[in-house]
């Protein structure tokens, strides 16, 4: 006898001897007490009664689905099996009569074991003419659930291992599956869960893939490709459209018409005219994550989305599991982001820098009180360069370069916008003096409190001798101004309106650089560097942190929109979130996805921030106070109340500028991200206009909202004399001034003057402060007629050696 004959017979022995026993399953379901008799035991089967009938069918992997605020825009899909459950009524009686067809005739006759079937299946096998298998679509559906549910490998193997037992489990689970379940549940559980290759699971999900459409419209010709694809998903492939896979397709997808037609679903009539059609595949492979997008300048909003989540305890308690449920739990997510001002942004950050350049000019824009992110933008492409043939150039980096490594431009998926996975973020230069006047106004000191600033100021603060940044001869930190124009007398209106250095400089002197660096985690500055991150966390540190009132430290476009939107939102921080709502499998909207806001700075404080704020952006105080303006054209083009501030760094290595209404906060960073110590220069006629054109194209058709005027507490305060105590002892100007009700400090650094040595040279402020605020005391060294005078003034020449080189305004 030949191996080929003897293998049909060994299979019909073993079909008949299921068969036999399945019509005990079936009997056994119907009638329990058949079960119970001896007619198991002759058959072979004394423990039959004992095989599992209990089957969970379970909840399989779908696809998320991630839209845009407005609930219809797609922007990605995240899945490990790409899938979408539909209802049976969403399933046209097309498809289920082509399934049907294809793999189950008797399915509405049977109780889930066909026993005509089986023995169709033992004589085809018997004769080696294959027609149709014995496994009901009910057997198909056990068989998929066991694989589903399984948590053990050992248990998916054994789900579809050719031996007896299995086939009698899964016998008798079916049996009991259909004394549970209707047939049309059946029918759509099966239908929602089985394979049709590349990838794509249920019928949903096959007929966007193949023919990009939903189920309800296939035709019998789709309906009938698309069940044919079930029996084997890899070998029968309708894209391999220049392979055997097509024809192949092509072969079964005309069997199952015929099929249709056997069971009398079609008629012979719709049969040909089926038959007729070409098979032509219209639709696209699915996408998957954010590097294929459906909108390329979506990516860096979607991977921040996807960033987001991954950080979310509420999705699970470690990434493994949170990435799971992303990518399998049918999640339709809408997502915050604002296609209209996503556009805009887009368009002015292309018109300004084109993607292609090394610089990345990076906009990002956040919605005050509610925290919602609604665009973020830059020019680059979000995905991978090619591995084989790289696109990007070599990076501008030297050491990068010298490695090899290449350029991050331009394509990359680094979080340029929104920081993490390595990007700490950039310095956005004098945007940071907010921070300071945040942290003295709630000191007490009002909008109208006068500095005289010099152009160059000796601070208190140490900086390495000999160094730029240190006075000539001295250990102290010695900041300039942009131009010795600026110097004179200002309030905060005006310093911050021309971005006066040697005014901030001192002011955090007064209210305590731990205060401001306080004030700006509040607003909603993060400290991703691990420098910064370390002087932040140590108060003792971060009050020597005199040069942080000039931005050095690193930031985002995105947390430095988020910082100018706490004041537009009358003090109220939200923390920054890409997502305004997200249901469940089941409909259930989850509270994950609400606002997250505490009050970081009472409401008078930040009225009163956003008066001065309002004079760099060319808008006016509502107290009438403004006087210069760095970026004047930013209220003109805008044309609705704004706030604001530019920024430039050492040697103008970025440009910043913020711009902030009521609504809508726009804030955008130049840099390059491959080499912060660039020698370029950041252009702000570049930065600038993408960022004030993007908030006025948002801003238009919406109504003028002006901000909130301050009370005057805050705007002219409560100013008190400072008593003069020039040329007396430390202890006794110190006791005077307790007295008087101000808080008194000694500065350590001697300056020159006509007092003796060791006696009080001068007070710092002098003349009139706000009432219980910050004296310095700065002590003579003797020897007038060089060096500094008291308030910290270069006594002769100065031309503002000793400050960072280059600007910050």
């Amino acid at each position: 006898m030949s191996k080929s004959r003897r293998g049909r017979l060994i299979k019909a022995a073993t079909l008949l001897t299921c068969a036999l026993l399945a019509g005990l399953v079936v009997a056994g379901a119907a009638f329990p007490a058949l079960a119970m008799s001896g007619m198991a035991a002759k058959a072979g089967a004394d423990s039959f009664q004992d095989l599992p009938t209990e089957l969970t069918v379970p909840r399989v992997p779908e696809a998320s689905q991630v839209y845009a605020n407005d609930g219809k825009t797609l922007m990605a899909r995240f899945f490990d099996e790409n899938r979408q459950d539909v209802p049976f009524s969403d399933i046209p009686p097309v498809m289920r009569n082509a399934i049907i067809a294809a793999e189950d005739h008797a399915f509405y006759r049977h109780n889930g074991v066909d026993m005509k079937g089986f023995f169709r299946a033992l004589v085809s096998n018997f004769t080696g003419n294959s027609r149709q298998g014995a496994s009901t679509l009910t057997m198909q559906l056990v068989r998929m659930s066991i694989t589903y549910g399984a948590t053990d490998p050992n248990d998916v193997v054994a789900a579809s291992e050719d031996t007896n037992g299995r086939k009698l489990r899964e016998m008798r689970q079916a049996a009991a599956l259909e004394s549970k379940l209707s047939k049309d549940q059946i029918l759509e559980r099966y239908l929602n869960m089985a394979p049709f290759g590349h990838g794509t699971y249920g019928v949903a999900a096959a007929s966007r893939l193949y023919f990009n459409k939903e189920p309800k419209n296939l035709t019998v010709p789709e309906a009938a490709m698309i069940a044919g694809l079930v029996k084997s998903p890899s070998y029968y492939d309708a894209l391999d459209t220049d392979g055997p896979g097509y024809d192949r397709t092509v072969n079964r997808r005309n069997w199952v018409i015929g099929q249709m037609n056997e069971t009398g679903a079609i008629t012979a009539e719709e049969k040909a005219a089926a038959l007729a059609v070409p098979l032509k595949v219209t639709g696209q492979r699915p996408t998957n994550g954010c590097t294929s997008s459906v909108h390329n300048d979506w990516g860096f909003f979607c991977d921040y989305f996807y960033r987001w989540w991954m950080d979310q305890p509420a999705f699970g308690d470690s990434s493994y599991d949170r990435e799971r449920r992303l990518k399998g739990g049918g999640y339709r997510i809408v997502t915050t982001l604002d296609p209209k001002v996503q556009s805009v942004a887009h368009k002015n950050v292309e018109q300004h820098l084109p993607t292609g350049k090394k610089n990345a000019l990076m906009v990002a824009a956040t919605e005050p009180g509610t925290g919602r992110v609604r665009a973020l933008a830059t020019n680059r492409t979000f995905g991978l360069d090619d591995p084989v043939k790289p696109k990007n150039p070599i990076s501008s980096n030297p050491k990068q370069a010298e490695a090899g490594m290449r350029g991050s431009y331009p394509r990359t998926t680094n979080p340029l916008l929104t920081g993490g996975g390595g990007t700490d973020g950039y310095q956005a230069g004098s945007t940071f003096k907010i921070f300071t006047l945040v942290a003295a106004l709630e000191q007490g000191y009002p909008l109208s409190t006068a500095i005289n600033a010099p152009q160059r100021y000796q601070s208190k603060y140490s900086a390495a001798a000999g160094t730029e940044s240190a006075c000539p001869g001295t250990e102290r930190w010695c900041p300039t101004n942009d131009n010795a124009g600026m110097a004179g007398r200002h309030d905060m209106w005006s310093a911050f309106g021309r971005s006066v250095n040697t005014f901030f400089v001192p002011l955090e002197e007064r209210v305590g650089a731990a205060k401001v660096v306080d004030a700006a985690k509040r607003m909603g500055i993060q400290f991703r560097a691990d420098n910064d991150a370390a002087m932040a966390k140590d108060p003792a540190q971060a009050d020597g942190w005199g040069s942080f009132t000039l931005g050095v430290s690193a930031t985002t476009p995105l947390d430095l929109a988020n910082a100018y939107a706490t004041l537009a939102a009358d003090g109220q921080h939200c923390e920054p979130i890409p997502v305004q709502e997200i249901r469940d499998h089941d409909g259930k909207t989850l509270d994950v996805a609400k606002p997250r806001c505490d009050r970081a700075l009472r409401p008078e404080v930040a009225r009163a921030a956003l008066d001065a704020a309002r004079c760099p952006v060319g808008d006016q105080s509502a107290y009438g106070k403004c006087n210069g303006a760095t970026e004047a054209d930013a209220h003109r083009v805008i044309d609705h109340p704004v706030a604001g501030k530019t920024g430039t760094t050492d040697s103008e290595r970025t440009a910043s500028l913020v711009t902030t209404t009521t609504t809508l906060s726009v804030a955008g960073i130049l840099a390059n991200p491959d080499w912060p110590e660039t020698t370029a220069n950041m252009d702000h006629d570049i930065v600038n206009p993408a960022v004030y054109e993007t908030l006025a194209d948002a801003m238009k058709g919406k109504p003028s909202k002006d901000f909130p005027k301050p009370g005057e507490a805050l705007v002219y305060g409560q100013q008190k004399s400072v008593p003069s105590v020039t040329c007396r002892s430390v202890d006794d100007a110190t006791a005077t001034l307790r007295n008087a009700g101000f808080k008194v400090e000694v500065d350590q650094n001697r300056v020159s003057s006509n007092c003796p040595a060791g006696t009080v040279a001068g007070t710092d402020p002098d003349g009139r402060t706000v009432a219980g605020g910050l004296v310095m005391l700065r002590v003579s060294g003797g020897g007038a007629g060089t060096g500094d005078t008291p308030n910290g003034r270069p006594a002769s020449g100065g031309n503002g050696a000793g400050n960072p080189p280059g600007r910050r305004n």
